[in-house]
């Protein structure tokens, strides 16, 4: 992809140092290119990296289930958790990173943008240790509170102390891929996913089910595994970055924290957090309640859910990719444009997957018959599947919405659309509950709500007004 074209602005002498600006003479196609081509352009690498991620999910969810049902349904416990990590860091923070960088790049201030990547990467090792301590100190009691009781516990709180103990590990390795997507470089941070995928494949096989010499280290060797293999990725990301190939070079020489770049980043950053903190608070209440229906119906939704985050990864990968063209439309004044772009890429979020995600619910073995030979649990991952696939479509509409949203310093909106989701889970499950609803009832409220989330979402989006930051000090060229 073509860089931005930057050049010197003169000043008189005694003034201030010369701030870099766009050249309007080097085309960006960020700004300028056709709007379709170019998303699908960014999102390309973004697909073919999650698609590892599938195969991740697959692959793990396999060896996992050779350990036994009971490591199964652990794994449906802790799952969320691992999921809020990976969706904060990456989507949430991640995306408040790209956004602030974005526009920086799209007002033409080179120099502002790098010196937000080293606040932006302060904030992922902070966000690190908060999650580290926090799990560390209060998983177990979480774990048992989500329903886990015997060996059930005791391997979801194995596999959480590894994987949390190095929680800074994939806060930092998604806040550098955040860095490089905001500059719009999509092609490293998904070879450095792809990387990581197969390391994670290879590594957590060998060392959750042992291999000659090595033994076996059960749900523990799967979390060491995964840790290694974003260890690998954050030491790559960071020397392409420090030897001075990015757009963006780390200036540590007379750097000072300042709270204004905080500010820049976490206005929405963290106001994104809120969104994967209900998704994974809702998850969480969905599995609490599924749980009175004992391990088949938990391991079956487990199943049934990492497909849900198969296929809503493919909004991501859109959804990140229109990040960096909405916040440069945005620091240029192109409002119009930055619209255009988010209802495009909610559209394509939309089919692509509502596509698959109806496909597998009329053939959801399968899927299925890729995790467990078990009955009851092949009984419960059919249903849900049949029941819910089909509305992942609207989970995708709001996801890219969100990311889109992102991009114009607007998400409040799509954040409020999951708190509707959450509070209508809550009130139904409440419902169904005091009812003796069977399982199937619940699917039918996660597919309900499904739907809930996305048109409030497209509808949020459409009432916020979308407009620029207040202008950024520019200086005439000579």
């Amino acid at each position: 992809m073509s860089e931005v074209g930057v050049a010197e602005i003169p000043v008189v002498q005694g003034g201030p140092p010369p701030l870099p600006r766009i050249d309007a003479s080097v085309k960006n196609p960020l700004l300028d290119g056709r709007i379709l081509p170019t998303l699908l352009k960014l999102s390309a690498p973004n697909v073919v990296a999650l698609s590892a991620g599938t195969c991740v999910a697959i692959a793990e969810t396999s060896y996992i289930g050779r350990l036994g049902t009971e490591p199964l349904a652990a794994m449906a416990l802790v799952f969320p958790l691992v999921i809020l990590t990976m969706t904060m860091s990456g989507g949430a923070m991640g995306g408040g990173v790209a956004s602030a960088i974005a526009r920086s790049l799209g007002a033409g201030d080179v120099q502002r943008a790098s010196t937000l990547a080293i606040h932006a990467l302060m904030i992922g090792f902070c966000f690190g240790l908060f999650f580290t301590a926090g799990i560390l100190i209060f998983g177990p009691y979480l774990l048992a509170l989500l329903g886990g009781r015997g060996r059930v516990l005791t391997e979801a709180v194995g596999y959480s102390e590894i994987f949390f103990g190095g929680a800074t590990i994939p806060w930092l390795m998604n806040t550098m891929a955040a860095v490089l997507r905001g500059t719009g470089n999509m092609k490293l941070p998904s070879a450095i996913v792809l990387w990581a995928a197969f390391c994670q494949i290879v590594l957590g096989g060998i060392l959750g089910l042992g291999l000659g010499p090595i033994p076996q280290f059960g749900m523990r060797g799967v979390a060491a595994g995964t840790l290694v293999a974003f260890a690998s990725g954050l030491l790559i990301m960071s020397w392409y970055v420090l030897s001075g190939r990015s757009r963006l070079t780390l200036e540590l020489k007379g750097f000072r924290f300042r709270g204004a770049m905080f500010s820049d980043i976490l206005k929405v950053g963290a106001v994104s957090c809120f969104s994967p903190l209900q998704v994974v608070l809702t998850v969480t209440i969905f599995t609490h309640m599924l749980a009175q229906f004992g391990n088949e119906v938990l391991a079956g939704y487990g199943i049934g859910a990492r497909l849900e985050f198969m296929l809503t990864s493919l909004a991501f990968a859109v959804g990140i990719a229109s990040v960096p063209m909405i916040g440069m439309a945005i620091g240029a004044g192109r409002i119009a444009r930055a619209r255009r772009i988010n209802w495009i890429a909610s559209g394509v979020s939309f089919g692509a997957v509502g596509l698959v995600g109806g496909f597998i619910a009329i053939f959801p073995d399968l899927w299925v018959n890729l995790f467990t030979d078990d009955p009851g649990v092949r009984d419960a991952s059919r249903r849900y599947l049949s029941t819910a696939a089909p509305m992942f479509a609207f989970i995708g509409v709001s996801i890219s919405l969100y990311f889109s949203s992102q991009g114009a310093a607007k998400v409040l909106g799509p954040v409020l659309a999951q708190s509707a989701r959450l509070v209508f889970v809550i009130a139904g499950g409440w419902v169904l509950t005091k009812q003796g609803a069977s399982s199937q009832s619940f699917f039918w409220l996660a597919a309900i709500s499904m739907i809930v989330l996305g048109v409030l979402a497209a509808a949020a989006v459409k009432l916020t007004r979308w407009a620029p930051k207040a202008a950024v000090l520019t200086v005439p060229a000579a």
